[in-house]
């Protein structure tokens, strides 16, 4: 499953009609990524990392770049082809303890501003649900800021069992990933 899934990708279309493509990251993703990050807003990059972030690391887009799609799964959301082809936002989901017997994801969202409130955190959340629960996954955990409503709001909405705790300004939210789960989101 691990090769098929490097080369995932799937056409949907935002609530306004507009195409977009669910796809793997790849290697060459790089600066694709580096330039949807530089066109952030700060709102949106402190949203998405908890803190003031000016750029990504080299480190950041290997991870991304990287994913293997075994204990990594990156999926990108893009808009034209080719040379044209940007990135408008990214799901990446880092397996935790990827030995234990319950595996665990880390799960970490990125929408460029202008398309938020469109549809494309639902659909890389449609494609991550389907892959992890295939990948026997357990749950998905995030780590979202109180006021973040669109990313909560994406989460409630997914059909999956969510349950959070709160501590000052963040949620810790649990997404379970299970059969019954899987009946609901598909």
């Amino acid at each position: 499953m691990p090769n098929s899934l490097r080369h995932y990708a799937c056409v949907e279309r935002l609530n306004d009609g507009q195409k977009i493509t669910i796809r793997a990251a790849r290697p060459a993703d790089g600066p694709k990524i580096r330039r949807a990050f530089s066109l952030l807003d700060s709102r949106t990059r402190y949203m998405r990392f908890l803190s003031q972030k000016d750029k990504l690391t080299d480190e950041d887009v290997a991870r991304i770049t990287g994913a293997d799609f075994e204990n990594a799964i990156a999926l990108l959301a893009t808009i034209g082809e080719g040379q044209d082809e940007a990135v408008i936002g990214g799901v990446s989901c880092f397996v935790v303890n990827p030995g234990a017997a319950q595996r665990d994801a880390e799960v970490a969202f990125t929408v460029e501003q202008d398309f938020q409130g469109r549809g494309v955190g639902a659909a890389l959340m449609r494609h991550l649900v389907r892959i992890a629960i295939a990948k026997g996954l357990h749950s998905l955990e995030a780590e979202v800021l109180c006021n973040n409503a669109p990313m909560l709001s994406v989460f409630r909405r997914c059909g999956l069992p969510m349950t959070t705790r709160q501590e000052d300004n963040l949620l810790y939210v649990s997404l379970a990933l299970n059969d019954a789960s899987l009946a609901r989101s598909a």
